[in-house]
């Protein structure tokens, strides 16, 4: 059972809920959502399957991220490779959670994903262990990041066809990983995250 399909799950508070996608890829951005919406008027039957990114498969992500966009607030925000490489992951993740939360330009309190706060907002902000099972504004959030990214990914594995972006998009799947000592890393791969599985390849710098 899905943790919304509860009928009660309809009196649980509006709010804003913030997740992110791509925190322990070997390359690519972070990819955050922000997504507001009042459980009371949004639809049960979108609210019934919200549910961990990670717990969908592709058709229902692909087929409940149009219906949140439709039916809910939502702002996206990315922490660049190059941002992860210069400040770090966990920094870089909360730096695009703030910009996110900040592009909706509303007034509520915001619910992130696991064990950290959001630093810098002027908001009420509290850190949910779990909270894509337990606030469906983050379930929420995490499916449209996760779709974003996804979908940049499969992007970018037609000019990287090496690293079978197309299947694991940037995570370190052996697939990814006998790319990465064949060729090297590409433009798009996290330094920091890499450094023991290739030297850089100068033929992949650009792209």
């Amino acid at each position: 059972m899905r943790p919304f399909a509860d009928p009660a799950s309809a009196t649980l508070p509006a709010l804003i809920g913030c997740d992110e996608v791509g925190r322990g890829a070997l390359c690519g951005p972070v990819v955050v959502a922000a997504v507001w919406f009042d459980p009371a008027v949004f639809p049960a039957s979108v609210l019934a399957c919200l549910d961990d990114s990670k717990k969908l498969d592709r058709p229902t992500r692909e087929r409940l991220t149009p219906l949140i966009r439709q039916h809910a607030e939502v702002a996206v925000a990315a922490g660049s490779r190059e941002l992860v490489d210069r400040i770090n992951v966990r920094a870089a993740t909360l730096d695009a959670m703030r910009r996110a939360v900040e592009k909706l330009g509303l007034d509520a309190p915001v619910a992130v994903d696991g064990r950290d706060g959001i630093p810098g907002l002027s908001l009420p902000c509290r850190a949910v262990i779990g909270g894509d099972r337990l606030v469906p504004q983050i379930a929420a959030a995490s499916i449209v990041a996760k779709c974003l990214r996804d979908d940049l990914m499969r992007a970018l594995a037609r000019r990287h066809p090496a690293y079978a972006w197309d299947r694991n998009v940037g995570y370190g799947t052996a697939a990814h990983l006998a790319g990465l000592a064949s060729l090297g890393r590409s433009a798009h791969h996290r330094v920091s995250f890499t450094r023991r599985y290739a030297p850089p390849s100068p033929a992949l710098t650009a792209g």
